[in-house]
């Protein structure tokens, strides 16, 4: 295995604060969420995880609001106490009756909330997060998020949610010490000869190992300004900021995503997350897939089924935004796979799972 970060866990990777003890999520939270039994039984199997719920809050206009959308935001943004019928008739009075086929990010928002919440909540940051206009984005995005009409505030609605008690990091290094892994660090796969190994399993981008000879496929990433407080500096874990004035997208306070030790610190570490087009020598986040991008990454596809030796996985590997335990759940089953066809003497497939799905 190799890995060209001097650590591992990838954008995973948890280490400890040498200042002051908080474990840190280097490149931005990660709350584990899933309704597959399976995997959080693998995940627990090399290490404890612990009860998390991510209650997110979000500045507006200079008020704070609890997010996802629900009964409380609701009443809280209109100054109201309604119930949740009355909150379900308001709303439904307040979206747009006039787009029934929502065709872009932007549509959807307004047909389903209207112009205030939309405005309020979603336009400035999506702007942010996303670097183009909500109406280049696809209606997609937004049915992932929830609006509830009741006063639940957990972000997350599946069985599973934790946090691991001593770090992702460790659960990584638990599941590589086996005899038959070979660890490299430090190591980039251009460097190494392909041809000395029976089968690649590549997780890296996808272009990057064609040389990105058709192109760049478009990625957001994140720059991150760490700083220090004496005690509490927000309260909770996440805030979002709404507004378009404010450059960064979230503070996220990190010994609130180890609730069971925050209180054993004296000081917290928390960074500020800025959005932004990924360059050559940045670290690639979220894959944007919009029209152009999805034809080069047809184009892409192509050049990699037509390879004997390699398999594509993860996010990188396939450009889908994936969350933790679903990229668990996809290797889980391609490791079956693969075992089935090597037992019968089959090829192994560039692709598990079509990308352009």
């Amino acid at each position: 295995m190799l890995d060209e970060r001097s650590h591992l866990g990838g954008n995973c990777h948890t280490t400890r604060d040498t200042d002051s003890g908080v474990m840190l999520h280097v490149y931005g939270p990660h709350i584990f969420h899933t309704d597959n039994k399976e995997v959080w039984d693998y995940v627990n199997h090399y290490g404890e995880m612990m009860p998390y719920v991510n209650r997110v809050k979000a500045i507006s206009a200079g008020r704070v609001y609890t997010l996802p959308i629900n009964l409380l935001t609701i009443n809280q943004f209109f100054g109201k106490t309604f119930s949740p019928n009355e909150a379900k008739a308001f709303i439904a009075g307040m979206a747009r009756k006039d787009i029934t086929d929502p065709r872009n990010f932007e549509e959807q928002a307004l047909s389903m909330l209207g112009d205030d919440i939309y405005r309020a909540f979603f336009y400035g940051y999506t702007r942010k997060q996303w670097g183009v206009e909500p109406t280049a984005l696809p209606a997609s995005i937004l049915k992932r998020l929830p609006v509830r009409f009741n006063y639940d505030d957990n972000y997350f609605q599946h069985k599973y949610q934790g946090i691991p008690k001593l770090g992702y990091t460790a659960i990584i290094e638990r599941i590589l010490d086996a005899p038959k892994i070979e660890l490299r660090l430090n190591a980039r796969f251009e460097d190494i000869d392909a041809s000395d190994y029976q089968h690649i399993f590549y997780t890296g981008q996808v272009d990057r190992y064609f040389n990105y000879r058709l192109g760049r496929l478009g990625y957001r990433t994140l720059d991150f300004e760490k700083f220090s407080a004496d005690g509490d500096f927000q309260g909770t874990a996440v805030i979002n900021y709404c507004d378009q004035d404010v450059p960064y997208t979230r503070i996220t306070e990190h010994k609130h995503f180890a609730p069971w030790e925050a209180d054993t610190f004296s000081k917290s570490v928390c960074y500020r997350e800025f959005s932004k087009a990924c360059g050559a020598e940045d670290i690639p986040y979220y894959p944007i897939r919009l029209v152009e991008e999805k034809k080069l990454l047809a184009d892409y596809v192509s050049l990699a089924n037509a390879q004997n030796n390699v398999t594509f996985l993860g996010r990188l590997g396939t450009y889908r935004y994936l969350d933790m335990d679903v990229t668990i759940a996809e290797a889980m089953k391609a490791a079956d796979q693969t075992r089935q066809l090597l037992q019968s003497g089959q090829n192994i497939p560039a692709f598990f799972v079509d990308p352009l799905q």
